[in-house]
């Protein structure tokens, strides 16, 4: 049995295995885009969704205590980065997520009363150890503001070391 030369076929073999390769190149590069976009999505939904739930108590505060005019009604955490922070903004979120959920019950307070306030939120929160995404970050409050019944805190966040949290 004679096996015919394939030397006929070569040309027909080149161009499917380039069309292949482009198909499995033009895959790997939709893929990349579509996992890119929906990563974006997805931090701007966690985003929203922070926002929404602080927006919810600020509605519920500004109902109860909409005749008074020296309270805290709202508080408004904000991340100061430094010069080495480069931290996710996800993990950001988080930690503002948890941090205000520690200063909820600052809510309502009289605003001339602050300066104790703020002595016992520095001593409560000053290096506190929040966990998220299964890694540990120490805040640190850097400077609080009370202006029209609104409580702007801001915060730096660090990674802590697991050498150092173990000991």
């Amino acid at each position: 049995m004679r096996v015919p030369p394939t030397d006929r076929f070569r040309p027909f073999y080149q161009i499917a295995s380039i069309f292949v390769l482009g198909m499995v190149v033009g895959s790997i590069v939709y893929n990349a885009v579509y996992h890119e976009s929906y990563n974006k999505l997805w931090e701007t939904n966690q985003g929203q969704q922070l926002q929404i739930v602080q927006y919810k108590e600020d509605i519920n505060t500004l109902k109860k205590y909409n005749n008074q005019q020296t309270v805290i009604k709202e508080i408004k955490i904000r991340h100061e980065q430094g010069a080495k922070d480069t931290l996710d903004p996800l993990i950001v979120k988080e930690l503002i997520r948890l941090m205000s959920d520690d200063l909820a019950a600052l809510r309502g307070r009289d605003v001339f009363d602050i300066d104790t306030d703020s002595k016992l939120t520095r001593s409560l929160l000053s290096d506190k150890i929040y966990t998220a995404r299964d890694k540990d970050y120490k805040i640190q409050i850097r400077t609080m503001l009370v202006m029209e019944g609104v409580l702007q805190i801001w915060m730096s966040a660090n990674p802590v070391d697991a050498k150092s949290s173990g000991s």
